[in-house]
């Protein structure tokens, strides 16, 4: 695919995520979520320090994506010493790259934007007031690393392994998106029930993630621009070595 077919695709999906933050801002959907939940966890965030939402699916989700990092360098290191392994090793490399750049980048961006954590605002028991995203924020505020979604980043950042299998098992591209979603989606959302982030902080990760996942794909796991890609056959393989005789 070409770079101008490659990027304007991309372009578009950005336009379309920004206009989707600007209706959430106008539209206050971030409240109504985030109200929702604190409404039924009886005006305070009961689950903040619960044993599943705490322990089991953040402490743990943690651990769960640590230990796919690890098995993924694990087999890194393999196809470099083992042969027959060697045409997985671009692409490993592809899934260890955009999994670290994509958390990498999650946490740059939450030492860099400031924003506070539903807990601390003064509607859900805290006391600070709102700034959005795009507001200026008071000199008198502390600084907070509340946004985009960290802990989501760590599910959503194995988006990669859509594109990992695609360019190794395509029959198993959708398993791997399917399973980048699920852990993005269970992450956040149990970080949402405990008043860390709002709906919005993990679709910014989502997207971000997304982008990471697909441009390093795009640099790393497509075909040389030089290759020319043919259709392979046993019979002309048998014609030859035939004519090599």
């Amino acid at each position: 695919m070409s770079s101008k077919r490659f990027c304007q695709p991309l372009i578009l999906a950005w336009i379309g995520f920004l206009m989707l933050t600007f209706l959430f801002q106008y539209y206050g959907i971030d409240f109504v979520v985030a109200d929702w939940l604190y409404r039924v966890e009886g005006n305070e965030w009961t689950l903040k320090h619960q044993l599943i939402t705490e322990e089991l699916l953040h402490g743990g989700g943690r651990a769960v994506s640590q230990t796919m990092g690890a098995i993924a360098i694990a087999g890194l290191i393999i196809s470099m010493v083992w042969p027959s392994l060697r045409i997985w090793r671009r692409s490993l490399a592809y899934l260890i790259l955009s999994v670290l750049l994509s958390t990498l980048s999650i946490s740059t961006l939450k030492q860099l934007v400031s924003m506070d954590c539903p807990w601390d605002l003064a509607r859900y028991g805290g006391d600070l007031p709102f700034i959005g995203l795009f507001e200026s924020r008071p000199a008198n505020l502390p600084d907070t690393a509340c946004f985009p979604a960290g802990h989501a980043s760590a599910g959503y950042a194995w988006l990669a392994l859509y594109f990992f299998f695609a360019a190794t098992l395509p029959r198993w591209r959708w398993l791997g998106l399917s399973v980048g979603l699920s852990m993005g989606l269970f992450f956040g959302f149990a970080q949402q029930l405990r008043g860390a982030h709002f709906l919005s902080h993990d679709l910014w990760t989502l997207m971000i993630c997304w982008t990471i996942s697909l441009l390093l794909a795009h640099l790393l796991l497509r075909p040389p621009s030089h290759t020319k890609t043919r259709s392979y056959s046993p019979a002309e393989s048998g014609s030859t070595a035939r004519n090599s005789l």
